[in-house]
């Protein structure tokens, strides 16, 4: 196998201040939301909710993407590989941002309520899941689970590049299989937990799915993102080619696809059964304003990109991608809030400044823990013995 030639830096710089600028964004975000606790304390759980939901599912889907890539020993995304990894790898540490929605557990959930649950006989049969014990040793396995695997996916890569011991590729495929099994119950019962658990009356057996399709899609589009922003740093220019943002690209067409299958079989057996139970989450949420933002997702998320992806020459167009990669980050935050606000702005839609806070608060811890660990080893996995496959430009 022939030596891997890469001609670019591939450590981080230093000097680079990225991670102060993010780490002081979040601080200050999280202040200001911690303000509005006092100010709105219901309005403050469910808008850190959205954003504390939309970036988990980037790291959910950060995780599931590498275990992906080792299992079917994928060549092509090796050389931007290490971004993904490095995201999945602080679950341990974005643990601890669980903490507000378990404290805030009685404000956001509904079958938390006792009184509730004695005079409601939904409630009551749902009660041995749905009860606030059960949900706190649901959340400690989930993270349990995704930060084993974050950080031994991680780990394994990294001291490959120390050691070149492609025995830890294998090791890392083995991982991955009961990996991804174990991962796709635990997203799916987290999705139930977070966000269908709102509406307790409401159910949708393909919502795990839904909530799947939605964070998979995200995730293209800040890979994406990411790169153009080392590229503009100066950083990885020569390795990371065109080629892999027309692949990022390809990929986040398919699943804008996929996505977009699952929401609309969602939606058309729930219109079709029409069962008042399950009807009455769509309608609240098209109704009162909320309507406007199932239109601008709907077309954010998926017309939109469709469209414009759909020729092949636009998928290597950078700023073509990255509007588009913008705009569906945008909606996926949209259409989380969506999900999550009607219940309790139940008259109509009401956007609160907390919101943005919030947003902005784990947006940029989130990210600030990203940089601080990747620039702790090299910004690509340097003796992975498919980057040189990757790098191929034939």
């Amino acid at each position: 196998m022939s030596k891997p030639k890469i001609t670019d830096r591939l450590e981080f710089p230093s000097d680079l201040n990225v991670t102060k600028a993010l780490f002081g964004v979040g601080v200050v975000g999280l202040l200001a939301s911690g303000v509005g606790y006092f100010l709105e304390h219901e309005q403050f759980f469910f808008s850190y909710l959205v954003s504390f939901a939309f970036f988990s599912s980037i790291a959910l889907a950060s995780l599931f993407f590498v275990m992906l890539q080792h299992l079917t020993r994928s060549e092509w995304s090796a050389v931007l590989r290490r971004i993904p990894e490095t995201i999945s790898s602080n679950f341990w540490i974005w643990a601890i941002f669980i903490l507000p929605i378990l404290m805030g557990m009685h404000s956001l959930y509904h079958w938390t309520h006792a009184e509730a649950v004695a005079s409601d006989p939904v409630l009551q049969g749902k009660s041995p899941y749905l009860n606030s014990t059960f949900f706190i040793i649901r959340q400690i396995v989930y993270f349990s689970i995704w930060s084993f695997l974050g950080y031994r996916m991680y780990k394994n890569s990294t001291e490959m590049d120390e050691t070149g011991d492609w025995g830890l590729q294998t090791l890392m495929r083995r991982t991955s299989g009961p990996g991804i099994f174990l991962f796709a119950i635990s997203i799916a019962f987290a999705a139930f937990d977070w966000l269908m658990s709102l509406d307790p009356h409401w159910y949708s057996t393909i919502f795990g799915v839904y909530f799947f399709a939605m964070s998979f899609q995200g995730l293209f589009a800040t890979l994406i993102l990411m790169i153009m922003f080392l590229w503009k740093k100066g950083l990885l220019t020569n390795t990371i080619q065109k080629k892999h943002i027309y692949d990022l690209g390809v990929q986040m067409f398919g699943f804008t696809i996929f996505y977009a299958y699952i929401a609309f079989s969602q939606f058309l057996l729930i219109y079709y059964g029409n069962i008042p139970e399950e009807t009455v989450w769509y309608l609240e949420r098209l109704n009162g304003g909320y309507e406007y933002l199932a239109y601008f997702y709907l077309f954010g998320r998926f017309v939109i990109p469709f469209v414009v992806l759909l020729p092949k020459s636009t998928k290597s167009n950078f700023k073509i991608v990255s509007g588009i990669s913008i705009l569906i980050l945008v909606s996926h935050l949209v259409e989380l809030y969506w999900i999550v606000m009607p219940v309790l702005n139940h008259h109509g839609f009401h956007l609160n400044w907390m919101t943005i806070t919030s947003f902005l608060g784990l947006g940029g811890i989130f990210f600030g823990l990203f940089f601080m660990k990747f620039k702790q080893n090299k910004m690509v996995p340097i003796n992975d013995p498919k980057l040189a496959d990757s790098l191929d430009t034939h």
